[in-house]
């Protein structure tokens, strides 16, 4: 426990973390006033694994049960970490394995497209069954809009299609390209509302084969075409592009041709917006255990590392907006949700799938409320004069469709 100690010493400022080690023995390491978790190490090798890479170490011991919690969720541990080191300095040891990390995440996250098709695949191309067992009824994969904090699941996402449509300035007669369209949600929305023309692409068979069976089902496939193809192979000229939670899939190394891409494809007048996970401290690494089982190639961006890209490619950014516990109430819901279905996810796949699901939820939304984690809107033009001057339109908008106004087509 030597070296594990030595750390946890060093790491918790703020509330008590009891570990129980391999010999039974309990070490106590507290700071000032705050939670108190106790955890139980099965394996003597964590000592040294949790010591050196503690970001990938928990979670694999957690999925294999070799680390168990004994008097609290793996979301208050969770929580108890990460508000220690997001104010902690690094340890020597963690800052030179930390700088080969930042050197190997350049090679981890070269997505040319075979690569992301596979990539893709790994966590979208899962049993859909999977994710009814926590998304709401039209399997929006991404943050809701929760505009009091009050609302449900189900309402948060409406709002979110909402507040994303009266960004687009949705009129009826438009050419609209969805990039990253998932399972079909937003798309056949943004059609139904508006009596526009809408391609979505995807890299998952299995989202592409639930997004065709709704658009058949709704009696929208002369409007709403979905096609299994990646962004760099799109051709054509689109009125608005959308592109929601799947930039967090491209890549440092890619931002230059993805904004080259929705430059291409966009008329001179027309309107993009960008949603996507983001961090507020800058350039940083990607959770090594979230890039490894849960989201392989996958990078949440610095709002600097993005801007950046957009300036490159001779683009007016119309409107920013950062949102910022939206995802953590989100993410509590889904986790809830998924939390009571276990048995399910067990029968779906196994005890271990659980774990690792039920981690992955938790981490992140720990992420959003006591670290760095944010999503970002960011609405571009070719054109300065291609939106309003003002941000008024969004909110008369969104109130206008609420009063039945909005587009009928």
């Amino acid at each position: 426990m030597r070296p594990l100690s030595f750390l946890l010493e060093h790491l918790i400022t703020r509330g008590t973390l009891r570990v129980i080690d391999c010999a039974g023995k309990c070490h106590v390491f507290s700071g000032q006033e705050g939670s108190c978790v106790t955890i139980r190490l099965h394996d003597r090798s964590l000592y040294w694994r949790l010591f050196f890479t503690p970001r990938l170490t928990v979670g694999e011991a957690y999925m294999d049960g070799t680390l168990t919690i004994e008097d609290a969720s793996i979301y208050d541990f969770l929580v108890l970490c990460g508000r220690n080191i997001f104010q902690a300095k690094p340890h020597p040891f963690q800052t030179f394995y930390g700088d080969l990390n930042s050197v190997a995440r350049w090679i981890s996250q070269f997505n040319p497209v075979a690569k992301s098709q596979r990539r893709i695949a790994h966590h979208y191309d899962l049993s859909e069954k999977l994710y009814d067992l926590f998304l709401d009824p039209d399997k929006q994969y991404s943050c809701g809009y929760f505009a009091t904090g009050t609302e449900s699941l189900e309402q948060a996402q409406e709002y979110k299609k909402r507040h994303i449509a009266a960004k687009l300035l949705l009129k009826p007669g438009l050419k609209i390209l969805d990039i990253g369209s998932g399972w079909g949600g937003l798309a056949l929305d943004l059609a139904s509302i508006s009596g526009t023309d809408i391609t979505g692409i995807t890299l998952s068979k299995e989202q592409l084969r639930v997004a065709r069976k709704r658009a058949r089902e709704s009696g929208l496939s002369d409007r709403v075409h979905f096609d299994l193809r990646d962004y760099r192979h799109q051709t054509g000229c689109f009125d608005r592009i959308v592109s929601v939670g799947m930039f967090e899939h491209v890549g440092i190394a890619h931002y230059h041709a993805f904004f080259e891409s929705v430059h291409r494809l966009l008329a001179d007048d027309g309107v993009a917006l960008l949603h996507s996970i983001g961090t507020m401290s800058g350039p940083n690494q990607t959770n090594p255990w979230l890039r490894k089982y849960i989201f392989p190639g996958g990078h949440f961006p610095a709002l600097s590392e993005v801007v950046q890209a957009v300036e490159k490619a001779r683009f007016w950014i119309t409107d920013i907006e950062i949102l910022r516990l939206h995802y953590a109430e989100t993410l509590h819901a889904w986790r809830q949700r998924f939390q009571a279905k276990r048995h399910e996810a067990e029968q779906l796949y196994d005890e271990r799938f659980y774990r690792m699901w039920e981690f992955y939820l938790a981490i992140s939304e720990m992420a959003f409320r006591e670290k760095d984690l944010m999503v970002f809107q960011i609405q571009i033009s070719k054109s300065r004069d291609a939106v309003p001057l003002t941000r008024d339109y969004i909110a008369q908008w969104e109130s206008g469709y609420r009063e039945g106004a909005a587009l009928t087509g």
